[in-house]
């Protein structure tokens, strides 16, 4: 099973990622991560750099050209290999890429989603996205010694919250797939939604908010 976390920077995700790999080891479950790109196609990761830096392309259908083509190469050499040992959760995917394209090229988010929705390989079973309000997630990025990235800035963050709420929906709508849409703001929001991913891993089949 792949399960993508997603959501503003700040929102919780490499939080809630933390969580469940430690949860895993000590259940002696086999989970796996991964990041959002492949960063095998030299071409490609040249748009994509570009784009995390908030640079248009001179084309925009050569932006989701790249981004289709990366996550091709990621479900072909990165995510198959590792779901066949195990689940796999990937630190942001296809919902992040839409939004970062919507967001540069100031395109709908649902015409990205149509695109990048057709790696039907590149699919996660479940997206979880972490709906943490726009002014905590700045206060939480305010504390890291990290330089701050184009999407980090406080102008992009409510634009992107809506973009990623438009994007839930589209993708739902485009591929039937679960999206959860939770805050994770405290300790009994992490607690839970480690709680609901572990029952939602070991197919559990109690029924879940989205």
């Amino acid at each position: 099973m792949l399960v993508a976390l997603e959501g503003l920077p700040g929102a919780g995700k490499s939080t809630l990622r933390d969580r469940l790999l430690a949860d895993a080891r000590t259940r002696g479950i086999p989970l796996d991560h991964t990041g959002q790109f492949s960063w095998l196609s030299l071409a490609a990761t040249r748009t994509l750099v570009r784009l995390r830096a908030g640079q248009p392309a001179d084309d925009a259908e050569e932006a989701v050209e790249a981004a289709c083509w990366d996550l091709t190469l990621h479900a072909r050499f990165n995510l198959a290999p590792a779901l066949a040992r195990g689940p796999v959760l990937a630190d942001r995917l296809s919902l992040s890429t839409a939004c970062l394209l919507a967001l540069v090229h100031r395109r709908p988010v649902a015409e990205y989603i149509e695109r990048l929705a057709e790696r039907r390989r590149a699919r996660p079973q479940l997206t979880v996205l972490l709906t943490t309000e726009p002014d905590l997630c700045q206060a939480r990025l305010a504390s890291r010694e990290t330089a701050p990235r184009f999407t980090d800035r406080p102008e992009a963050a409510e634009r992107l919250a809506d973009l990623y709420s438009q994007a839930a929906t589209a993708w739902t709508r485009r591929t039937g797939l679960d999206v959860w849409q939770r805050p994770c703001t405290t300790k009994a929001d992490l607690d839970q939604l480690a709680a609901d991913c572990f029952d939602h891993l070991n197919g559990s089949t109690r029924p879940y908010p989205t």
